[in-house]
């Protein structure tokens, strides 16, 4: 396209965002929904637009635009509601994670005959949710905020299982055996050591940052701070988006820790957080970064055979089939039944699917050209059905049904209420 015409489409991207978020607000209609049509007629329906045009930016812009939104959603996570959400998450998380590799893997292999071990791939490679659909999806939807935050913190520790299993499995074809103990040795020291460094590059950067705001132009040096935290983190063997959640929880927390006396001898009482300012700044950038990923995940989609796209909502319809069960497993008991109901369709797929989907082809594994096409229509199927179905349980009697295996939820908490009232 002429350079006019491209800067005329981003400055109309960039209103029709807009405009997709008020209607979002009015309709429940998602506006990542939206936007990942409007990439899907650029690119696989118009051929205006490929991703090969993107070269190696596109994975780039895509990376930092993760990044960006999982620190931009650590700043607002409370400390105290994380605690309580630690444990239900994990479970949550492992649970899922689980029932959709070998559900995918095991249905992929029956569908389509390729050895089990690389179907298993598969579901590993889709077994993650995306934080760039949960965190704008559910901040729109009526969930309490411990709901919220075990749907994100789920997103962030996910891609690290979904990244290390799916490697694990190319390593077991050039090794000729899967070392179970290497990947889960691997996925502990990534989550825990990944922690570690998001949490002190946070006390130092609060630390630091009065002096920071001394310089002239300097209200980007907190994203370019997580960009390096990111880059460091990852260059180390760590996961980058891990530091990056941990950073802004602890960056947004600062003044919880500023009375323990550990932190009064290490770190000076100048500690402090972002201003509003910085917030809104942030809040922009990831607002404009979301607007071009989703495009760009539309784009990246590609519909080369029917057949592929009856696989993929085969294995997409697995994916929201084991999802009700992950969730009551995974759930406090003292979740609302409404609130288990909205967990119990969040499982759409994104950034980390499409990334490695690409590998198994590049290592020339057999079957890894259905491998990569299947998971990038089974990665927009799924954010198909998570936003439509949130869209229903809103506004329709499914509701009902999804709350249905949870009914006995949120019936302690409840009890205690009534007879406060009492």
């Amino acid at each position: 396209m002429h350079v006019a015409t491209n800067i005329l489409v981003v400055g109309f991207l960039v209103f029709v965002a807009h405009a997709f978020t008020g209607l979002f607000s009015r309709t429940r209609i998602p506006d990542v929904l939206l936007l990942t049509t409007i990439g899907i007629i650029l690119g696989p329906l118009a051929h205006l637009v490929k991703q090969e045009n993107f070269g190696d930016v596109g994975p780039v812009f895509a990376t930092v635009t993760l990044v960006i939104l999982l620190f931009e959603a650590g700043l607002s996570l409370d400390l105290d509601v994380l605690k309580g959400a630690i444990r239900p998450t994990l479970v949550l998380t492992l649970t899922n994670f689980v029932l959709t590799m070998v559900g995918v893997g095991l249905l992929a292999h029956y569908l389509t005959g390729l050895p089990t071990r690389l179907t298993l791939m598969l579901g590993a490679i889709i077994g993650s949710t995306s934080p760039a659909v949960i965190v704008p999806l559910t901040r729109r939807l009526s969930m309490a905020e411990s709901s919220r935050t075990t749907l994100f913190i789920e997103s962030a520790i996910s891609d690290v299982l979904s990244i290390v299993m799916a490697i694990g499995f190319v390593q077991s074809y050039q090794l000729g055996k899967l070392q179970v103990g290497q990947m889960v040795g691997r996925i502990i020291s990534t989550l825990v050591l990944a922690g570690f460094a998001g949490a002190g590059a946070g006390f130092i950067w609060s630390a630091v940052l009065r002096r920071m705001r001394g310089f002239e132009n300097s209200i980007f040096t907190t994203p370019a701070f997580v960009f390096v935290l990111f880059g460091i983190t990852e260059l180390l063997g760590f996961s980058g988006y891990v530091a990056a959640v941990v950073f802004g929880a602890v960056l947004g927390n600062i003044e919880a820790f500023q009375g323990m006396s550990w932190f009064q001898r290490y770190l000076p009482r100048a500690a402090i957080t972002l201003n509003d300012t910085e917030r809104v700044f942030i809040a922009e950038v990831v607002f404009l970064l979301k607007t071009f990923f989703f495009v760009y995940v539309g784009v990246s989609i590609k519909f080369t055979d029917l057949g592929l796209v009856y696989l993929a909502l085969a294995l997409t319809g697995m994916v929201f089939a084991v999802r009700p069960a992950a969730a009551w497993i995974g759930l406090d008991r003292q979740t609302a039944p409404g609130d288990a109901a909205f967990v119990a369709i969040m499982s759409p797929k994104g950034l980390a699917a499409v990334v490695l989907a690409s590998i198994p082809l590049e290592q020339h594994l057999p079957g890894g050209e259905t491998l990569r096409d299947v998971t990038y229509v089974v990665v927009f199927l799924s954010i198909v059905f998570t936003c439509v179905l949130s869209f229903l349980l809103e506004r329709t009697a499914l509701a009902r049904l999804y709350a249905l295996p949870f009914r006995h939820f949120g019936r302690p908490k409840t009890l205690v209420a009534a007879s406060a009232g009492d």
